[in-house]
């Protein structure tokens, strides 16, 4: 029984990003086409670990997952208000006709989390990816959370092609004062 409610889920779960993700999939090298591969690697990795999510809820490593998850849940929340209060996101900007509405700013957002790093909405999926993986150890949790760190270190590497050839020399003042994905860090 467990077994066809995960294939349901996957099958929903592929159909649904299959539909948000239909422009950037019809662009390969766009940020969206490597986003839709990282978020598949994610819903199998949620998939697999869903019987296991509650096992042993005090233990270090499901503690430091629901820390993860929790971050996960905030910082695209957090991101997104910041791109539309301060990125003055415009249906004028088609350059990329697969953005979405939110990610269509003409201006660089530098406050909040984005003061230092440029990818939270990235962040946060890493976050989610490694607080699934969390749940359980596996050579193929490992395996699905490793492709997903490097779908969206390529995603953030393309992001930023498309914000240079969008903002050109700005961006890149920004990308000098920033982190990717960690403050201070990385």
């Amino acid at each position: 029984m467990l077994l066809w409610f995960q294939i349901f889920l996957f099958i929903a779960g592929t159909a649904a990003l299959l539909y948000v993700s239909r422009g950037p999939l019809r662009q390969p090298g766009s940020h969206g086409f490597y986003r839709f591969f990282a978020w598949e690697c994610m819903l199998v990795l949620i998939i697999v670990n869903l019987p296991v999510w509650h096992v042993d809820p005090l233990s270090f490593t499901q503690l430091l997952s629901c820390v993860f998850l929790a971050l996960s849940i905030w910082l695209p929340i957090h991101a997104v208000k910041l791109l539309k209060a301060h990125g003055k996101p415009t249906e004028a900007r088609n350059d990329d006709p697969a953005l979405y509405g939110f990610e269509k700013t003409s201006s660089i957002v530098s406050t909040g989390a984005f003061r230092y790093i440029r990818h939270p909405m990235y962040t946060a999926l890493m976050l989610l990816a490694w607080g699934a993986f969390l749940k359980q150890f596996t050579w193929l949790t490992l395996a699905l959370v490793l492709a997903a760190t490097v779908l969206l270190f390529l995603t953030a590497l393309s992001d930023e092609k498309e914000c240079i050839a969008h903002f050109g020399d700005d961006y890149r003042a920004y990308m000098r004062g920033t982190r990717r994905f960690i403050p201070f860090v990385l």
